[in-house]
């Protein structure tokens, strides 16, 4: 089992159970204790998990639906995605990562004439009616809770497309770079960013300082950060020390 497999299992159990022993732990996953005790003080600091005296409490944010997540923080993903559509003019092309934040881009792009390419049957759903939008669907594995197409496929396709801009959103943003909880969505939004000439990271403030499972990328492969007023200062401040664009919404 990869290093990333293996953490997600780990993770996923503990999430289940609430808390686990280490020694529960070992007979689930068949992984040594020394190998679990290394896993869990990895998923103790990106704030997953709490280590206890012979095991671990889970204190991460579970993988819901996408309708569970759509109501948290919706006021700032609006404002962030009427943002990032003012900045799009007609007949641009642009690629749609999933994700609640995405979607309100989405619904906020309705009525422009533009060609929007996207893994996202939440966004395809919504803009398959749309007159003024030319719409190109990424197939692939539907993954069932964020309602995205991932796997080979979709990697194939995204192989063999160059767009101008590409909107996403993460799991978390840290000193280390960008986070999602699923390592075949960090695959696929890697391939996204390689297929992007200007990368467009749609965040509300309360990722900032917050990690996840698996790593995406060093946060200077963005070309622009759009968020919200609640942005700590320090991060305002890294940002610009990267060179990145910072709007706020």
């Amino acid at each position: 089992m990869l290093l990333d497999q293996r953490r997600r299992h780990v993770l996923e159990l503990i999430e289940e159970k609430g808390f686990i022993s280490l020694h529960e732990l070992a007979t689930k996953t068949g992984v040594s204790e020394s190998t679990l005790r290394r896993d869990l003080e990895y998923l103790d600091g990106i704030r997953q998990v709490r280590r206890t005296r012979g095991g671990a409490a889970y204190v991460g944010e579970s993988v819901v639906s996408l309708e569970e997540r759509s109501v948290t923080s919706l006021v700032e993903k609006q404002r962030i995605a009427r943002s990032i559509s003012e900045t799009i003019g007609s007949g641009e092309t642009v690629l749609l990562d999933g994700g609640t934040t995405t979607l309100e881009v989405a619904r906020a792009l309705i009525g422009k004439e533009l060609q929007v390419v996207t893994n996202s049957l939440a966004i395809a759903n919504l803009l398959v009616n749309s007159p003024g939008v030319e719409l190109i669907f990424l197939g692939g594995y539907l993954h069932p809770k964020t309602g995205v197409t991932l796997g080979p496929l979709l990697n194939l396709a995204l192989s063999q497309l160059q767009v101008p801009r590409m909107v996403f959103s993460v799991g978390g943003v840290t000193e280390k770079g960008l986070f999602n909880s699923n390592t075949l969505l960090v695959e696929a939004e890697r391939r996204m960013i390689d297929a992007a000439e200007r990368v467009v990271l749609a965040v509300d403030s309360r990722k900032f300082g917050k990690a996840a499972l698996s790593p995406l990328c060093p946060l200077d492969r963005v070309h622009e950060i759009v968020t919200d007023e609640g942005i700590p200062e320090d991060w305002r401040k890294r940002i610009e020390d990267l060179g990145i664009e910072l709007l706020i919404a």
